[in-house]
């Protein structure tokens, strides 16, 4: 009987060892699996943020577009307008997420002589870089221009031609 015990010890010691050993690989499979799945849903999920941060760039510059890239000014006037700040509000939204550099054309109407008008387009045009500074976007990836009146879109002497001549082009 004493053989049959220590054998029956043996016996249960060795069961014992191969079930612990498959216990540990069935383990190992699971904690394989389990890895494998929480790979996997942390890609989704990489994939989803990247889709929504793409979506919301898309969303910004949508809105940029549709405010439009154009600052227009009163007669004589280098201060911004109420229904400025829209559209530069738009503009500096998308600025904020790259490390594009902007470009402030100034213009004005053909009244005036030609040094006032440059003064005045560049006053136009730092009035703009000073509200894009202000609001988050870096003085130096901001250039500006004036071209007073040797640019116009609007051919003419009225109002009408006057009032598109005097602005801001967002480039």
């Amino acid at each position: 009987m004493k053989h049959m015990t220590a054998a029956s010890k043996a016996l249960s010691i060795i069961f014992a060892v191969v079930l612990a050993g498959c216990a540990s690989q069935d383990v190992t499979e699971t904690d394989g699996a389990t890895d494998a799945d929480q790979a996997r849903r942390a890609a989704e999920q990489a994939a989803a943020e990247e889709r929504a941060a793409s979506e919301a760039q898309e969303a910004l510059e949508d809105a940029m577009d549709a405010a439009g890239s154009v600052v227009y000014f009163d007669f004589d006037k280098s201060t911004l307008r109420a229904d400025s700040r829209r559209i530069l509000d738009a503009h500096i939204a998308v600025l904020k997420t790259n490390n594009e550099d902007v470009r402030l054309e100034g213009h004005t109407d053909e009244r005036g002589t030609r040094e006032y008008n440059m003064a005045l387009g560049e006053r136009r045009a730092k009035a703009v870089a000073d509200y894009m500074s202000v609001n988050g976007v870096a003085s130096y990836r901001i250039e500006s221009v004036s071209y007073g009146e040797e640019r116009p879109v609007a051919m003419g002497s009225g109002e009408s031609s006057w009032q598109q001549n005097r602005r801001v082009e967002i480039k």
